[in-house]
């Protein structure tokens, strides 16, 4: 049979190492919540920006935009569109 004492002692020690846990996670979570807002104004920021760049694009001399789209090269046409950094 095992000692209460013994048992005792180990889930007290469970008992804090989990409250310990708990704590980094409450942490994180929160720090999660005000990086979110941030995240989601940089995605609205990036969407507005390419939304001109193709408006701008729509807007420019057809005869540009004819011979841009007779080229046939893929490359040309994202060479002329701004890459937003994408965070993993």
């Amino acid at each position: 049979m095992k000692d209460i004492h013994e048992v005792l002692r180990q889930k007290q020690a469970k008992y804090a190492q989990l409250g310990k846990q708990i704590e980094m996670l409450q942490q994180a979570a929160e720090k999660l919540r005000e990086v979110a807002p941030l995240l989601a104004e940089n995605d609205d920021d990036d969407n507005g920006v390419l939304a001109e760049v193709d408006d701008s694009s729509l807007q420019g001399d057809s005869m540009a935009a004819k011979a841009g789209a007779s080229s046939g090269s893929p490359s040309s046409s994202k060479a002329a569109r701004p890459t937003a950094p994408r965070w993993p």
